[in-house]
């Protein structure tokens, strides 16, 4: 039987930056499914959360509990970033990657990531370098880059934040499909139609801490803090 990674618990989880604090003290909880959203103002630490439950962002103080070893939490998860970052290699190439780093020998790589390639809308692209994609092109590359690996928990950082409503449906639906088949979503986003298509579950941050969290139609329909009904009204937050 797999043992899932998840739950996950934030426990006065804090970030320091040369010497500053930018985010904490944090208490959250993962559970086991769904799709959660991360939401809130500029510069409310939905980055910074991001990095640091993935493992990019040093935590200064409290405690990050895995249903697992943290070791193999880290290895079950996927991380898309806003700006994908890509190799001087095909696009085929480029979603084999990860296979070839586990020792996945390079033709059944390719075979793998032809077919992720077309799942994820870039099949027709394979052989072209992947620095020549458009933007919504290469987040679909990036997905696909994730998705071949199976993780259990795939974190986002505003992938579609720079998209066209083309290319945000295409990628809101590839995210749909790995839902579908039991993928964790933890999302960050600035559109809050994409927070209320895709979310089960928000969190709302501000100046660096977690102000609110609930199921996204509760939410959405009665936020319970000053802070999150002034978010929701468009209001400038301090």
């Amino acid at each position: 039987m797999v043992t899932s990674i998840l739950p996950m618990t934030l426990s006065g989880a804090k970030a320091r930056v040369q010497g500053k604090q930018i985010l904490g003290p944090v208490d959250l909880t993962l559970g086991v499914s769904g799709v959660t959203m991360l939401i809130g103002p500029n510069g409310a630490g939905k980055t910074t959360l991001l990095r640091l439950i993935h493992g990019l962002q040093r935590q200064s103080a409290g405690a990050q509990d895995w249903a697992v070893p943290v070791e193999d939490a880290r290895a079950a998860q996927a991380f898309i970033f806003q700006h994908p970052t890509l190799m001087r290699r095909s696009v085929l190439d480029n979603i084999a990657y990860p296979l070839r780093l586990r020792g996945v020998s390079r033709k059944q790589a390719r075979a793998q990531a032809d077919h992720w390639a077309g799942r994820c809308g870039v099949g027709d692209h394979l052989d072209q370098p992947a620095s020549s994609l458009s933007g919504g092109e290469r987040q679909k590359l990036a997905l696909a880059r994730a998705l071949i690996r199976a993780p259990e928990m795939l974190i986002l950082d505003e992938p579609t934040a720079h998209l066209d409503g083309r290319s945000t449906r295409e990628v809101e639906a590839i995210l749909l499909d790995a839902v579908a088949r039991d993928t964790r979503l933890l999302m960050a986003t600035h559109d809050m139609g994409q927070a209320r298509r895709l979310g089960t579950e928000v969190v709302f941050l501000h100046n660096g801490t977690v102000v609110e969290t609930g199921p996204a139609s509760e939410f959405f329909k009665a936020p319970q803090t000053k802070e999150a009904n002034a978010f929701l009204n468009g209001d400038i937050l301090e």
